[in-house]
């Protein structure tokens, strides 16, 4: 079973995956984004921006 896949890569993260690393390891993504604010803790830094991502991913596989 292969399940979709969303990826926010905020530019202050930890460890930024590239999209090939991903997509070999996540074989469904389906929504792919890199935003111009937000870190680790994306959710606490850019709450509007994370809500915003989260709601991107769900109106494609709804």
């Amino acid at each position: 079973m292969t399940v979709p896949t969303g990826c926010s890569v905020f530019p202050k993260e930890l460890q930024r995956p590239s999209r090939r690393w991903a997509e070999r390891r996540f074989p469904n993504i389906r929504y792919w984004n890199e935003p111009g604010k937000g870190g680790h803790f994306a959710a606490f830094e850019q709450p509007a921006l994370f809500v915003d991502e989260v709601r991107s991913f769900f109106r494609l596989v709804r």
